[in-house]
């Protein structure tokens, strides 16, 4: 999607790349498919759209707008997760990804989530056992993070090891009453 106005005559549409985004400084950049400068993305217009983090390399439509600091997102309209992110988790490998997207999703709420070690647990409304959240998992859904308490929506699936998520999605977005999400 191409700017339909110049960012310098007031806000424009246009599409781009996450070049990084870090949840803990609360911003990061997208480098636009027309180029020019980068597009600062701050942790609060993404909050608006339903997410508190976005994994570097996801697809994502916006409008921008000029400012004295510089070209900055003012609406996030979609994202799409990175292409071609591949997983290091035996227990997804030879999944039938048909049936995975068949799975119901499920309200969750995440108990802990360490990037650093690259996982953490949630646990789905109504059920006391964890499940497993992989780091792996969050990119191909198009997170990079997680918080404690975060309430989001996830298709669970008995893994090889335990009860594990296959997708999660941020709660906000799969209840938004626009349709953004499916």
């Amino acid at each position: 999607m191409a700017h339909t106005t110049d960012p310098d005559d007031g806000p424009a549409e246009t599409a781009g790349t996450v070049k990084w985004f870090d949840p803990v400084k609360g911003f990061g950049f997208i480098v636009a498919d027309e180029g020019g400068v980068d597009i600062l993305l701050h942790v609060n217009v993404l909050r608006n759209f339903g997410q508190s983090s976005i994994a570097d390399g996801s697809r994502v439509s916006l409008i921008a707008q000029k400012t004295g600091r510089g070209v900055q997102a003012t609406e996030v309209l979609s994202i799409s997760p990175p292409e071609g992110v591949q997983t290091s988790l035996i227990d997804l490998e030879g999944l039938d990804k048909a049936a995975l997207a068949d799975t119901p999703l499920e309200a969750a709420r995440v108990k802990w989530f360490d990037k650093g070690k690259g996982f953490g647990f949630a646990n789905v409304f109504g059920r006391s056992e964890d499940v497993f959240v992989h780091i792996d998992v969050l990119r191909q859904s198009g997170l990079s993070d997680l918080q404690p308490g975060e309430a989001v929506a996830m298709r669970v699936i008995d893994g090889k090891r335990g009860r594990m998520a296959v997708e999660v999605k941020a709660w906000e977005q799969v209840t938004s009453p626009d349709g953004r999400s499916s």
